[in-house]
Protein backbone atom coordinates (compact mmCIF):
# COMPACT_ATOMS: atom_id res chain seq x y z
CA UNK A 1 0.00 0.00 0.00
CA UNK A 2 1.42 3.47 -0.67
CA UNK A 3 2.23 5.72 1.91
CA UNK A 4 0.27 9.12 2.26
CA UNK A 5 2.16 12.06 1.34
CA UNK A 6 2.19 14.53 4.23
CA UNK A 7 4.03 18.01 3.24
CA UNK A 8 5.97 20.33 5.66
CA UNK A 9 7.21 23.49 5.89
CA UNK A 10 9.15 25.30 9.12
CA UNK A 11 8.75 28.53 10.46
CA UNK A 12 11.86 30.32 8.87
CA UNK A 13 10.41 33.27 7.23
CA UNK A 14 13.75 35.43 5.81
CA UNK A 15 13.03 39.01 4.90
CA UNK A 16 10.78 39.33 1.57
CA UNK A 17 8.68 35.61 3.06
CA UNK A 18 5.85 35.85 5.54
CA UNK A 19 4.21 32.73 6.73
CA UNK A 20 1.32 33.09 5.58
CA UNK A 21 2.48 33.37 2.20
CA UNK A 22 4.87 29.91 3.41
CA UNK A 23 1.61 28.63 3.81
CA UNK A 24 0.00 29.24 0.90
CA UNK A 25 3.11 27.40 -0.90
CA UNK A 26 2.47 24.73 1.58
CA UNK A 27 -1.12 23.67 0.48
CA UNK A 28 -0.49 24.45 -3.35
CA UNK A 29 2.67 21.95 -3.23
CA UNK A 30 0.52 19.41 -1.51
CA UNK A 31 -2.34 19.59 -3.82
CA UNK A 32 -4.88 21.47 -2.49
CA UNK A 33 -5.82 22.57 -6.25
CA UNK A 34 -6.62 19.23 -7.42
CA UNK A 35 -9.60 19.84 -5.89
CA UNK A 36 -13.20 21.52 -7.77
CA UNK A 37 -13.74 24.43 -5.84
CA UNK A 38 -15.56 26.19 -9.00
CA UNK A 39 -18.59 28.28 -7.01
CA UNK A 40 -18.55 26.21 -4.36
CA UNK A 41 -19.40 26.35 -0.62
CA UNK A 42 -16.29 25.42 1.21
CA UNK A 43 -16.22 25.25 5.16
CA UNK A 44 -13.10 25.59 6.87
CA UNK A 45 -12.92 24.39 10.49
CA UNK A 46 -10.87 26.05 12.70
CA UNK A 47 -10.55 27.00 16.41
CA UNK A 48 -11.54 30.75 17.51
CA UNK A 49 -9.62 30.72 20.77
CA UNK A 50 -11.66 31.10 24.22
CA UNK A 51 -10.95 34.69 24.85
CA UNK A 52 -7.83 35.06 27.30
CA UNK A 53 -6.32 31.96 25.46
CA UNK A 54 -3.33 33.38 23.31
CA UNK A 55 -1.77 30.71 21.58
CA UNK A 56 -4.83 29.96 19.08
CA UNK A 57 -3.92 30.41 15.31
CA UNK A 58 -3.88 33.93 14.24
CA UNK A 59 -6.63 35.27 11.72
CA UNK A 60 -3.79 36.12 9.24
CA UNK A 61 -3.35 32.06 9.10
CA UNK A 62 -7.08 31.87 7.80
CA UNK A 63 -7.02 34.29 5.34
CA UNK A 64 -4.08 32.79 3.78
CA UNK A 65 -6.15 29.88 3.17
CA UNK A 66 -9.41 31.79 2.53
CA UNK A 67 -7.61 33.51 -0.49
CA UNK A 68 -6.06 30.26 -2.31
CA UNK A 69 -10.01 29.11 -2.17
CA UNK A 70 -11.08 31.95 -3.40
CA UNK A 71 -8.39 32.46 -5.93
CA UNK A 72 -9.41 28.80 -7.31
CA UNK A 73 -13.23 29.92 -7.46
CA UNK A 74 -14.40 28.44 -4.14
CA UNK A 75 -16.92 30.66 -1.83
CA UNK A 76 -15.33 30.11 1.82
CA UNK A 77 -16.55 30.21 5.48
CA UNK A 78 -14.75 30.01 8.27
CA UNK A 79 -16.42 27.67 11.01
CA UNK A 80 -16.79 26.10 14.51
CA UNK A 81 -19.81 24.42 16.51
CA UNK A 82 -20.75 25.35 20.06
CA UNK A 83 -19.09 24.23 23.21
CA UNK A 84 -20.20 21.97 26.65
CA UNK A 85 -18.76 23.95 29.32
CA UNK A 86 -19.16 27.31 30.45
CA UNK A 87 -17.57 29.63 28.67
CA UNK A 88 -17.48 32.69 25.77
CA UNK A 89 -18.71 29.97 22.66
CA UNK A 90 -21.84 28.22 24.31
CA UNK A 91 -23.93 29.63 21.80
CA UNK A 92 -23.55 31.82 18.53
CA UNK A 93 -24.02 34.95 19.84
CA UNK A 94 -21.03 34.36 22.41
CA UNK A 95 -19.37 32.40 20.10
CA UNK A 96 -19.21 35.18 17.32
CA UNK A 97 -18.45 38.04 19.47
CA UNK A 98 -15.71 35.80 20.85
CA UNK A 99 -14.39 35.53 17.55
CA UNK A 100 -14.42 39.23 16.85
CA UNK A 101 -12.61 39.67 20.37
CA UNK A 102 -9.79 36.94 19.35
CA UNK A 103 -9.53 39.20 15.75
CA UNK A 104 -12.03 37.33 13.44
CA UNK A 105 -14.08 38.83 11.17
CA UNK A 106 -14.44 39.28 7.24
CA UNK A 107 -11.72 42.53 6.61
CA UNK A 108 -9.28 39.98 8.77
CA UNK A 109 -9.70 36.94 7.24
CA UNK A 110 -11.51 38.24 4.02
CA UNK A 111 -14.54 35.21 4.26
CA UNK A 112 -17.43 34.89 6.53
CA UNK A 113 -17.65 33.60 10.39
CA UNK A 114 -20.87 30.65 10.21
CA UNK A 115 -21.30 28.82 13.63
CA UNK A 116 -21.59 25.19 12.56
CA UNK A 117 -24.66 23.97 14.66
CA UNK A 118 -26.69 26.73 15.12
CA UNK A 119 -27.92 29.64 17.40
CA UNK A 120 -27.82 26.76 20.88
CA UNK A 121 -26.07 23.93 19.23
CA UNK A 122 -29.31 22.22 18.24
CA UNK A 123 -29.01 22.45 14.59
CA UNK A 124 -27.43 19.24 13.39
CA UNK A 125 -27.41 16.63 11.01
CA UNK A 126 -27.22 12.64 11.78
CA UNK A 127 -24.81 11.11 9.34
CA UNK A 128 -24.23 7.40 9.21
CA UNK A 129 -20.77 6.24 10.01
CA UNK A 130 -19.63 3.19 7.51
CA UNK A 131 -17.58 0.64 9.70
CA UNK A 132 -18.10 2.89 12.82
CA UNK A 133 -18.28 0.85 16.26
CA UNK A 134 -19.34 3.25 18.92
CA UNK A 135 -21.15 5.39 17.28
CA UNK A 136 -24.65 4.71 14.98
CA UNK A 137 -25.18 7.96 13.54
CA UNK A 138 -22.84 11.13 14.17
CA UNK A 139 -24.74 14.30 15.37
CA UNK A 140 -23.17 17.14 12.92
CA UNK A 141 -23.15 20.53 12.99
CA UNK A 142 -25.69 21.40 9.96
CA UNK A 143 -23.89 24.38 8.32
CA UNK A 144 -20.65 22.25 7.81
CA UNK A 145 -22.41 19.44 6.53
CA UNK A 146 -23.96 21.93 3.60
CA UNK A 147 -20.74 22.63 2.39
CA UNK A 148 -19.73 21.14 -0.72
CA UNK A 149 -16.39 21.13 0.16
CA UNK A 150 -14.00 20.68 3.92
CA UNK A 151 -11.00 22.36 5.05
CA UNK A 152 -9.41 21.45 8.30
CA UNK A 153 -7.30 24.22 9.75
CA UNK A 154 -5.86 23.29 13.06
CA UNK A 155 -3.73 24.33 15.97
CA UNK A 156 -1.49 21.30 17.29
CA UNK A 157 -1.10 20.74 20.69
CA UNK A 158 -1.63 19.04 23.96
CA UNK A 159 -5.13 18.04 25.48
CA UNK A 160 -5.90 16.93 28.56
CA UNK A 161 -7.38 14.04 27.63
CA UNK A 162 -7.17 13.27 24.00
CA UNK A 163 -3.02 13.49 24.46
CA UNK A 164 -2.90 16.20 21.84
CA UNK A 165 -5.44 18.19 19.68
CA UNK A 166 -4.87 17.81 15.90
CA UNK A 167 -6.37 17.74 12.70
CA UNK A 168 -8.88 14.90 14.16
CA UNK A 169 -10.03 16.65 17.50
CA UNK A 170 -10.94 19.45 15.47
CA UNK A 171 -12.61 17.63 12.96
CA UNK A 172 -14.38 14.94 15.13
CA UNK A 173 -15.14 17.12 17.90
CA UNK A 174 -15.38 20.05 16.69
CA UNK A 175 -17.88 19.87 14.71
CA UNK A 176 -20.20 17.40 16.40
CA UNK A 177 -23.47 19.66 17.84
CA UNK A 178 -23.85 20.04 21.27
CA UNK A 179 -25.59 16.72 21.48
CA UNK A 180 -22.64 14.98 19.54
CA UNK A 181 -20.18 16.58 21.54
CA UNK A 182 -21.50 14.72 24.74
CA UNK A 183 -22.09 11.84 22.74
CA UNK A 184 -18.21 11.51 22.43
CA UNK A 185 -17.86 12.41 26.23
CA UNK A 186 -20.31 10.41 27.34
CA UNK A 187 -18.09 7.25 28.00
CA UNK A 188 -16.34 8.24 31.34
CA UNK A 189 -16.97 9.97 34.40
CA UNK A 190 -14.40 11.86 36.73
CA UNK A 191 -14.25 11.26 40.31
CA UNK A 192 -12.51 13.29 43.22
CA UNK A 193 -9.85 12.07 45.48
CA UNK A 194 -10.93 13.66 48.35
CA UNK A 195 -7.80 13.86 50.53
CA UNK A 196 -5.60 16.06 47.42
CA UNK A 197 -8.68 18.20 47.10
CA UNK A 198 -8.48 22.12 48.94
CA UNK A 199 -12.29 23.37 48.14
CA UNK A 200 -11.10 26.18 45.79
CA UNK A 201 -13.95 25.67 43.45
CA UNK A 202 -12.25 26.14 39.80
CA UNK A 203 -13.90 22.96 38.72
CA UNK A 204 -17.38 23.88 39.80
CA UNK A 205 -17.48 27.48 37.63
CA UNK A 206 -15.88 25.44 34.73
CA UNK A 207 -19.10 22.79 35.05
CA UNK A 208 -21.54 23.64 32.82
CA UNK A 209 -23.76 21.10 33.78
CA UNK A 210 -23.92 22.14 37.89
CA UNK A 211 -22.68 18.68 38.40
CA UNK A 212 -19.97 19.87 41.02
CA UNK A 213 -20.82 20.35 44.92
CA UNK A 214 -18.87 21.10 47.93
CA UNK A 215 -20.18 18.82 50.97
CA UNK A 216 -17.99 19.24 53.80
CA UNK A 217 -15.44 21.76 51.31
CA UNK A 218 -14.71 19.10 49.12
CA UNK A 219 -15.47 18.18 45.54
CA UNK A 220 -18.35 15.56 45.01
CA UNK A 221 -19.42 15.37 41.37
CA UNK A 222 -22.97 14.07 40.50
CA UNK A 223 -22.72 11.18 38.04
CA UNK A 224 -26.33 11.75 36.70
CA UNK A 225 -25.52 15.26 36.31
CA UNK A 226 -21.96 15.06 34.72
CA UNK A 227 -21.74 14.51 30.70
CA UNK A 228 -17.98 13.27 30.87
CA UNK A 229 -16.98 16.76 28.97
CA UNK A 230 -13.34 16.01 31.31
CA UNK A 231 -13.32 20.17 31.50
CA UNK A 232 -12.60 19.80 35.70
CA UNK A 233 -9.96 17.34 34.97
CA UNK A 234 -7.97 19.99 33.12
CA UNK A 235 -8.44 23.16 35.31
CA UNK A 236 -7.68 21.27 38.77
CA UNK A 237 -4.22 22.09 39.54
CA UNK A 238 -3.88 19.89 42.49
CA UNK A 239 -5.07 16.19 40.58
CA UNK A 240 -7.67 15.75 42.61
CA UNK A 241 -10.45 14.85 40.18
CA UNK A 242 -9.21 11.48 37.61
CA UNK A 243 -11.39 9.60 35.26
CA UNK A 244 -13.02 6.52 37.16
CA UNK A 245 -13.43 4.37 33.67
CA UNK A 246 -10.20 3.57 32.79
CA UNK A 247 -11.19 2.34 29.30
CA UNK A 248 -13.23 6.24 28.88
CA UNK A 249 -10.25 7.61 27.00
CA UNK A 250 -9.89 4.97 24.43
CA UNK A 251 -13.73 5.47 24.01
CA UNK A 252 -13.76 8.31 23.96
CA UNK A 253 -11.10 8.38 20.74
CA UNK A 254 -12.28 5.51 18.64
CA UNK A 255 -15.69 7.99 18.80
CA UNK A 256 -13.89 10.92 18.08
CA UNK A 257 -12.50 9.27 15.02
CA UNK A 258 -15.66 8.17 13.67
CA UNK A 259 -17.03 11.16 13.92
CA UNK A 260 -14.01 12.58 11.55
CA UNK A 261 -14.87 10.13 9.08
CA UNK A 262 -18.65 11.27 9.27
CA UNK A 263 -17.54 14.74 8.51
CA UNK A 264 -15.09 13.84 5.80
CA UNK A 265 -16.56 10.99 3.64
CA UNK A 266 -17.80 10.96 0.36
CA UNK A 267 -16.87 15.02 -0.13
CA UNK A 268 -13.68 16.30 -1.20
CA UNK A 269 -11.51 17.62 1.84
CA UNK A 270 -8.08 18.40 2.43
CA UNK A 271 -6.09 19.37 5.96
CA UNK A 272 -3.71 21.39 7.45
CA UNK A 273 -2.00 21.52 11.08
CA UNK A 274 0.18 23.75 12.30
CA UNK A 275 2.36 23.16 15.01
CA UNK A 276 3.09 26.01 17.04
CA UNK A 277 2.84 27.37 20.70
CA UNK A 278 2.41 23.80 21.49
CA UNK A 279 0.33 24.58 24.85
CA UNK A 280 -0.20 22.06 27.34
CA UNK A 281 -4.24 22.24 27.17
CA UNK A 282 -6.57 22.63 24.52
CA UNK A 283 -7.50 26.32 23.45
CA UNK A 284 -11.04 25.85 25.17
CA UNK A 285 -9.08 27.07 28.02
CA UNK A 286 -9.64 31.00 28.92
CA UNK A 287 -5.61 30.50 29.13
CA UNK A 288 -2.11 29.27 27.94
CA UNK A 289 0.78 27.93 29.64
CA UNK A 290 4.26 28.09 28.64
CA UNK A 291 4.40 25.94 25.17
CA UNK A 292 5.89 22.20 25.89
CA UNK A 293 7.98 22.02 22.94
CA UNK A 294 9.32 24.52 20.83
CA UNK A 295 7.74 25.77 17.35
CA UNK A 296 8.11 23.01 14.48
CA UNK A 297 6.29 24.02 11.46
CA UNK A 298 3.18 23.84 8.76
CA UNK A 299 2.19 20.44 7.88
CA UNK A 300 -0.27 19.20 4.78
CA UNK A 301 -2.03 16.63 3.61
CA UNK A 302 -5.30 14.82 2.00
CA UNK A 303 -5.21 12.47 4.37
CA UNK A 304 -6.02 13.40 8.21
CA UNK A 305 -4.50 10.44 10.10
CA UNK A 306 -1.38 10.20 8.28
CA UNK A 307 -1.14 13.83 9.01
CA UNK A 308 -1.64 13.49 12.93
CA UNK A 309 1.00 10.83 13.18
CA UNK A 310 3.74 12.64 11.50
CA UNK A 311 2.86 15.94 14.05
CA UNK A 312 3.26 13.66 16.91
CA UNK A 313 6.44 12.04 15.33
CA UNK A 314 8.10 15.66 14.76
CA UNK A 315 6.96 16.81 18.25
CA UNK A 316 8.46 13.65 20.00
CA UNK A 317 11.81 13.80 17.99
CA UNK A 318 12.18 17.38 19.90
CA UNK A 319 13.34 18.55 23.39
CA UNK A 320 10.78 19.75 25.66
CA UNK A 321 10.85 23.26 26.68
CA UNK A 322 12.44 24.33 29.84
CA UNK A 323 10.17 25.68 32.81
CA UNK A 324 7.25 23.73 31.09
CA UNK A 325 4.63 21.82 32.38
CA UNK A 326 6.17 18.68 30.42
CA UNK A 327 9.65 19.66 32.06
CA UNK A 328 8.44 20.36 35.37
CA UNK A 329 6.73 16.28 34.81
CA UNK A 330 10.29 14.78 33.82
CA UNK A 331 12.12 16.02 36.94
CA UNK A 332 9.41 14.43 39.04
CA UNK A 333 11.02 11.56 40.29
CA UNK A 334 8.08 9.74 41.18
CA UNK A 335 6.93 9.89 37.10
CA UNK A 336 6.34 6.56 35.24
CA UNK A 337 8.17 7.61 31.92
CA UNK A 338 6.21 7.05 28.73
CA UNK A 339 8.26 8.00 26.47
CA UNK A 340 5.79 10.38 24.70
CA UNK A 341 5.54 14.09 25.49
CA UNK A 342 1.91 14.43 25.27
CA UNK A 343 1.21 11.39 28.25
CA UNK A 344 4.44 12.65 30.08
CA UNK A 345 2.63 16.19 30.02
CA UNK A 346 -1.09 14.35 31.23
CA UNK A 347 -0.56 10.91 32.15
CA UNK A 348 -4.25 10.48 31.99
CA UNK A 349 -4.16 11.30 28.18
CA UNK A 350 -3.61 9.09 25.22
CA UNK A 351 -3.79 9.29 21.38
CA UNK A 352 -3.01 6.39 20.24
CA UNK A 353 -5.90 4.56 20.18
CA UNK A 354 -7.69 7.80 18.17
CA UNK A 355 -5.10 7.04 15.27
CA UNK A 356 -5.64 2.83 15.16
CA UNK A 357 -9.21 3.30 15.19
CA UNK A 358 -9.11 6.22 12.50
CA UNK A 359 -7.27 3.51 10.27
CA UNK A 360 -8.76 0.36 10.67
CA UNK A 361 -12.31 2.12 9.88
CA UNK A 362 -10.51 3.34 6.85
CA UNK A 363 -10.35 7.24 7.53
CA UNK A 364 -6.56 6.98 6.87
CA UNK A 365 -3.25 5.80 7.22
CA UNK A 366 -0.77 6.26 10.13
CA UNK A 367 2.09 5.13 7.25
CA UNK A 368 3.27 8.62 5.56
CA UNK A 369 6.05 10.03 3.65
CA UNK A 370 6.96 12.91 5.00
CA UNK A 371 7.75 15.62 1.70
CA UNK A 372 10.11 18.87 3.14
CA UNK A 373 9.06 22.23 0.73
Amino acid sequence: MEKSKVYFTDLRALPGTSLPQKLQKLIKKAGIGEIDFEKKMVAIKIHFGEPGNLSFLRPNYAKAVADVIKELGGRPFLTDCNTLYVGRRKDALEHLSAAYENGFNILSTGCHILIGDGLKGTDEVYVSVEGAEMVKEAKIGKAIMDADVFISLSHFKGHELTGFGGCLKNIGMGCGSRAGKMEQHNSGKPSVHTESCVGCQVCSKNCAQGAISFPEKKALIDHNLCVGCGRCLGVCNFDAIYNENASAVKELNMKMAEYSKAVVNGRDSFHINLVMDVSPYCDCHPENDVPILPDIGMFASFDPVALDQACADACNAQSPMPGSLLDEHLHDHSLCDHHDHFTNTTPESEWQTCLAHAQKIGLGSREYELIQI
